[in-house]
């Protein structure tokens, strides 16, 4: 904010890698996240004037990255909005009628090795890249930028009991398809 362009290029630094990989997840093409990743950049150190918190710094610029990822997606043939039920993840009654228990997968027992770890990388990779655009973007930004919900809600310009409801939907989602591959 002083002018300092040494400054910006340690924030650059900071925030370039963190700011592709969401853009990856977000708009699931390499080459969209590095256009949304440089746009986003391009636009922080443009309006770096207008930064009203630098507290808040970082959820001002995923906010950014969104709106760039939102013009990337309307520009492009993904597949639309779809809202996920809860439903789907409830446990299902048995033949007499009673519930049965929600089985997940105990994932303590894999083995330590680097394959298994890249494979179920990118099986989370892919749970993430399949959910709906809210979900994930919420997803993204609460458990991977780590932003608080408040800081979330701000960037989606949602209200903390959307940000809370997603969340916990997509967290949903992305444990079931973990359970899946985890199961074979």
């Amino acid at each position: 904010m002083a002018g300092k362009e040494d400054a910006f290029d340690r924030f650059v630094e900071t925030f370039r890698s963190r700011l592709f990989q969401y853009s990856y997840l977000m708009c699931g093409h390499r080459e969209d996240a590095e256009e949304v990743s440089q746009e986003t950049l391009l636009k922080v150190f443009e309006n770096f004037d207008q930064l009203r918190e630098p507290e808040r710094v970082k959820a001002w610029v995923f906010r950014i990255a969104k709106n760039a990822c939102l013009m990337k997606r309307r520009k492009s043939v993904f597949a639309p909005a779809q809202e996920l039920s809860l439903e789907q993840f409830l446990p299902a009654s048995d033949e007499d009628g009673g519930h049965r228990r929600l089985q997940i997968a105990d994932w303590s027992e894999l083995p330590d090795s680097q394959l298994l770890r890249g494979e179920l990388r990118e099986v989370l990779g892919r749970a993430i890249g399949e959910l709906p655009e809210i979900y994930r973007a919420v997803l993204l930004l609460r458990d991977v930028e780590e932003l608080s919900t408040e800081e979330t809600a701000t960037v989606l310009d949602v209200s903390l009991e959307v940000v809370k409801t997603r969340l916990h939907r997509a967290r949903l989602a992305v444990r079931q398809k973990l359970d899946e591959y985890l199961r074979r």
